[in-house]
């Protein structure tokens, strides 16, 4: 049974409720465009999908930071049984001395069995000159999360499409073997009776059949190849391995001459690496303001409200008349003094981190350029590659017809024929070959150019 997968709500929703609610269907065959491969992808793609997770952690981080500069309120309410009250000891002398006790000191207890006590305390930021870097820096890093998302999401389009055309190019050389063991049949079935009437040697018949071996042969890696490559499409695009997928597109018509010369003059935008690279310096730089923003003294309000009270007995504590109020309110300053020289170190180790990153933002450039020049030429050399495959297909072609003809006609050898066919089955296998090339050439060149 096939699907076509064509929903208002795009390849993404109705695969995914697809395959979140009917498991019964895993044996039906969906039919896949490229597009849809890819959209389906940037969904559910592990790489994709941990991409967008990054992005909500950043998110969060930004709360988180922002929090710390709200007040801060905590309570607590703590009830103590006093089981050994601690002993204090005064002089037995002056107005409290005890002539009953023959010692130069009194063993005297303070406090009662049970004591309990309500607190909340509150502490709120005034100033504090990290916080400020700190919060820049969380949103600095979201930033990066959603570059390093959209970098995520253009190696998944690139493996995706090499995936997909694998697959193609594989189902192109399945069938084009087998319609070669089919010409090989025929022919061995007519090579076979001409034998058996004394027009063919044994020579002509064997020699047929040891080509339509090493086919049969050709096929099953074939087959193994094309298995192989489909199971690798289904694991980039995320779809679970047990699903079987059609693709409903061939590989001649993802190829477009005009388009691909057009590409080749196409200059390029800013590629995804150079926001990345310029995003991890900015980093970097907020890391240093931040180490050297912990040399600023902080100030903080707090302040604490309490109820306390006391009892002999656990029925007498919780009594309105035994619970006392306390509160205070104050400021705290910070002053940091001396660390051992340890921020100053961190500062020249996190300055000449912004070294190294700028040495390689240098040769980051350096190598776009260097991409670009290679995958443009890449590009060219395939395209004239593609361009003489095609003549030589041609060229196979009516030389395998004109050698058929002149051995139905007599005036032919078998051997011909069979040279002729395996030209052709050649030429056939090197045209699509280029044709592959030249759609790995082209997802290169976009990557390169930034365009993918």
């Amino acid at each position: 049974m096939k699907t076509t997968i064509k929903s208002l709500f795009g390849i993404g929703i109705f695969l995914s409720v697809l395959l979140a609610n009917s498991p019964a269907l895993s044996q039906e065959v969906l039919r896949l465009t490229l597009e849809e491969s890819l959209e389906y992808a940037l969904t559910n793609n592990v790489d994709a999908k941990n991409a967008q997770l990054e992005i909500l952690r950043a998110k969060a981080s930004i709360t988180e930071r922002t929090s710390a500069g709200l007040p801060q309120i905590n309570g607590t309410f703590d009830v103590t049984h006093n089981a050994a009250i601690p002993v204090v000891f005064l002089p037995n002398e002056g107005p409290l001395a005890n002539p009953d006790v023959d010692s130069d000191v009194l063993p005297v207890r303070f406090g009662v069995n049970y004591t309990s006590g309500l607190v909340f305390q509150l502490n709120q930021m005034i100033f504090d000159g990290s916080y400020f870097v700190g919060l820049k820096a969380a949103k600095t890093y979201k930033l990066l999360s959603e570059f390093d998302n959209q970098k995520t999401q253009v190696d998944v389009k690139e493996s995706v499409k090499k995936a997909y055309f694998s697959v193609l190019v594989n189902d192109v050389r399945q069938n084009l073997v087998s319609a070669n063991l089919g010409r090989l049949d025929t022919l061995l079935k007519e090579t076979q009776a001409l034998y058996e009437a004394g027009f063919a040697e044994k020579i002509d018949v064997s020699r047929i059949k040891v080509q339509r071996n090493n086919l049969q042969t050709e096929i099953e890696k074939i087959k193994a190849a094309h298995d192989i490559s489909m199971e690798l499409l289904k694991l980039q695009m995320g779809l679970p391995m047990d699903y079987q997928i059609e693709l409903s597109e061939k590989i001649q018509d993802l190829v477009s001459l005009e388009e691909l010369n057009a590409l080749l003059m196409t200059e390029g935008g800013r590629r995804i690496e150079v926001d990345q690279l310029e995003t991890n310096l900015q980093l970097v730089d907020l890391d240093i303001k931040y180490t050297t923003s912990l040399y600023i003294p902080n100030l903080d309000l707090f302040g604490t409200y309490q109820r306390n009270a006391a009892a002999q007995s656990t029925g007498l504590m919780f009594q309105n008349d035994r619970w006392f109020t306390g509160a205070f309110v104050g400021l705290r300053l910070q002053i940091p003094v001396f660390d051992g020289l340890q921020k100053s170190a961190q500062i020249r180790q996190k300055r000449h981190q912004l070294e190294q990153l700028q040495n390689q933002k240098v040769f980051l450039e350096d190598n776009i350029k260097m991409e670009r020049f290679q995958a443009k030429t890449t590009l060219a050399n395939n395209i004239r590659a593609f361009k003489v495959q095609d003549e030589n297909r041609e060229l196979a072609l009516e030389v395998f017809r004109m050698a058929q003809i002149k051995y139905q006609e007599g005036v032919g050898s078998n051997l011909e024929v069979v040279e002729a066919d395996s030209a052709l089955k050649d030429a056939e296998n090197n045209y699509f070959s280029a044709l592959y090339d030249a759609l790995i050439a082209k997802v290169d060149l976009e990557k390169a150019l930034g365009i993918l």
